[in-house]
């Protein structure tokens, strides 16, 4: 007798609860500015926390649309793709913290490079595992019976670009950081347009 498939209910309703937390935990960066009568000067100085959580923000919220969206084509899982989740889930976690690197050091001459590199990194290293499970759910042969061939090669393509984009947006880090944090933002933006209809 065929042992029964493994549904993708469970790690769907966990990744959900994952996502919600790293997005929540976005605004606890953002601060009231201590500037007793030059409160709306205290604001615009703080305007880096608010550039990198809305790139923040969206950007995990688009990974949440893409997730929802990649596992409406993965109808069974089995134990490395669980781990590779996981794995996923722990750089969208990670998220938070050098969303406020970036945002503490961004006047800082000396500090603003190394925490835009780390920004992307993060930002980059969140786009491999998101690869990595749609190269083993392909492997693993995961995906619905409707998803073919030129379908799986096109999401490859497709999560391939934005990698580019990332590591882009590294190599820019030490010579702009406005501009790398500019260039996650379109990466953000690219994700976010469902690209080829897969149905």
């Amino acid at each position: 007798m065929a042992r029964p498939e493994q549904s993708t209910a469970r790690i769907e309703a966990f990744s959900d609860g994952v996502f919600a937390v790293a997005a929540t935990l976005l605004v606890l960066g953002l601060h009231v500015p201590a500037a007793p009568g030059r409160l709306a000067h205290g604001l615009l100085d703080e305007w880096p926390h608010y550039a990198t959580y809305v790139v923040s923000f969206l950007t995990i919220g688009i990974i949440w649309m893409n997730h929802h969206a990649q596992f409406e084509r993965i109808v069974r899982t089995d134990r490395t793709l669980m781990l590779l989740n996981l794995v996923l889930l722990m750089f969208v976690t990670l998220i938070p913290f050098p969303t406020g690197l970036l945002a503490s050091h961004f006047h800082s001459s000396a500090d603003q490079r190394v925490a835009a590199t780390a920004y992307a990194a993060a930002l980059l290293a969140m786009g491999i595992a998101f690869f990595a499970t749609n190269l083993w759910a392909t492997h693993a042969k995961l995906f619905g019976e409707w998803i073919t061939g030129p379908h799986v090669g096109y999401l490859i393509r497709r999560n391939g670009l934005g990698l580019v984009v990332y590591v882009a947006a590294i190599a820019i880090a030490w010579v702009d950081s406005t501009a790398s944090l500019a260039l996650c933002g379109i990466a953000a933006v690219y994700y976010a347009f469902p690209g080829r209809n897969l149905a």
